[in-house]
């Protein structure tokens, strides 16, 4: 059974002084800005806590659509990114920059998201500095450390780092007790991507799509370890169904990786059905899932989301940390194997029953509620410590 989570009473989350504590929540790339968003609004909206929220736009572009589609305003931005930067500049930029803001703001809490560099870092430069960590999404594993590489490892030592999980799922719980994690320091609470999927649905309002005479398959392709050969396979599928069906329109935003575009725009840049367009911003995001009929992609939020529109998914990875989805019925591992994308997709495209089971699911990772519980969790674990 999970940690239960305690009721704070606003009046007493303040120190002796009457000062709200500080909440550092560090961000560095879009999905974190997504997940981590509703955290940031919550905890303000609750008035319990002054919220210092940090970048180190370990990507650019996107990342400031994001702040700005939530509005968020930012105490200190790293600007870290760098043309070709490798994984060790990264690293050791995030950490030594969060290490000197941590140092000056001194926050009571520091909340990282996920398995990126920065959310690794973030946490280690809290642990130096004696800062408690919250991780938020904690738990997810694949158990192969080149899958998703770095991340698996990211995530694995985060774990080890933190002083708070809060679980988006059962599963991600038990994992997290399996490594020696106390139950009393795990929360089970959905996952935030729920809570912004729903956010910037209410923002959009109804927006029926225009009527089209094709289907719509909404692909995202991008992890490191389908670069090259798998990135190939992918692009040779895709070509392989939009001449097997008349009806049928690939719509692909392309990531900015120069690496994945080189591969993309010279296999597919051709076809008058495969639009390559640019990365879109969330809220269009949301609106082209909304969209599509089923949707190909290897991001780990998209598996996350998906379910919530009612929209099959195909997993582009040969493994996921996200098995819920899986096990649910919503989704499928397909890997990069050119004949089984053609015909897991043809499978969905020509079989309505087939169709209908893999949409009709509920949604696994929640109920659009989990930053709710995570500022609750954390407030509740200061007023503890302080003995308020």
């Amino acid at each position: 059974m999970s940690a239960p989570i305690p009721t704070p009473d606003p009046l007493n989350d303040a120190d002796s002084s009457g000062e709200r504590h500080k909440l550092a929540i560090v961000i560095g790339t879009r999905p974190e800005a997504i997940k981590l968003a509703p955290v940031v609004l919550e905890a303000q909206r609750s008035g319990r806590f002054d919220v210092q929220v940090i970048l180190t736009s370990q990507h650019r572009e996107m990342l400031d659509q994001m702040v700005e589609l939530f509005g968020l305003e930012i105490e200190t931005d790293l600007d870290i990114m760098k043309p070709d930067q490798s994984l060790a500049d990264v690293t050791t930029g995030a950490l030594g920059g969060l290490h000197d803001t941590f140092e000056r703001l001194r926050p009571d809490f520091v909340v990282v998201q996920g398995d990126t560099t920065t959310t690794f870092t973030g946490a280690l430069a809290a642990f130096y500095l004696q800062i408690p960590v919250a991780h938020v999404e904690a738990g997810l594993r694949t158990y192969d450390r080149k899958q998703p590489f770095p991340e698996e490892i990211n995530r694995c030592l985060t774990s080890q780092l933190a002083d708070l999980h809060f679980a988006p799922t059962p599963q991600s719980r038990e994992n997290l007790l399996k490594e020696g994690i106390l139950d009393s320091n795990i929360w089970v609470t959905g996952n935030t991507a729920i809570d912004a999927l729903f956010y910037t649905l209410d923002k959009l309002g109804d927006q029926d799509a225009e009527p089209s005479a094709h289907r719509t398959v909404l692909l995202t392709a991008h992890r490191r370890e389908n670069h090259g050969e798998g990135m190939e396979h992918i692009c040779d599928a895709v070509l392989d169904l939009v001449d097997r069906y008349d009806d049928l329109r690939v719509v692909y935003p392309v990531h900015l990786s120069p690496r994945v575009r080189a591969t993309v725009f010279a296999r597919l840049g051709n076809h008058p059905r495969v639009e390559l367009i640019e990365p879109l911003g969330y809220q269009e995001f949301v609106l082209a899932m909304s969209r599509a009929t089923l949707i190909l992609t290897d991001s780990g939020g998209v598996q996350e989301e998906a379910p919530s529109l009612g929209k099959p998914v195909l997993i582009l990875r040969e493994v996921t940390e996200r098995p819920e989805a899986t096990e649910a019925g919503v989704a499928l591992a397909v890997g990069t194997d050119r004949a089984r994308i053609v015909r897991e997709v043809s499978r969905l495209l020509d079989d309505a029953e087939h169709y209908r089971t893999m949409s009709e699911t509920m949604n696994p990772y929640g109920d659009g509620t989990a930053a709710v519980r995570i500022v609750e969790a954390i407030a509740a674990r200061l007023s503890s410590s302080t003995g308020s």
